[in-house]
């Protein structure tokens, strides 16, 4: 099932941690050892989360490093849904395995 405008794990971090808790992105930043631009172009959406960043935040505030992988994963693909045309593109076909499996043009 497909979610309909997945948030970017900023507005996440920003709705659920710095806002309800009055922290600011400078506090969080000196907390996951980041610069605070770093997080900042996290928080404002223009960068994603890394593997790296995932394992800090894990730290920090909890959730697994999966799941802020997961909500950007999730983010992205919505993303690319809206801005990539697949109306040209074909599968592919395979035959079945006496034929060796190699793509049928």
């Amino acid at each position: 099932m497909t979610m309909h405008n997945p948030p970017h794990p900023g507005e996440f971090i920003r709705e659920v941690f710095l806002e309800p808790f009055e922290l600011s992105a400078r506090q969080l930043a000196s907390k996951l050892d980041v610069s605070p631009s770093t997080l900042g172009r996290v928080l404002q959406g223009r960068r994603g989360v890394s593997a790296e960043m995932a394992l800090r935040l894990s730290k920090a505030l909890g959730r697994s490093p999966e799941s802020w992988l997961a909500m950007q994963g999730r983010h992205d693909l919505w993303c690319a849904r809206k801005r990539v045309k697949l109306d040209t593109g074909r599968p592919v076909r395979f035959d079945g395995p006496g034929d060796g499996g190699q793509p049928v043009a």
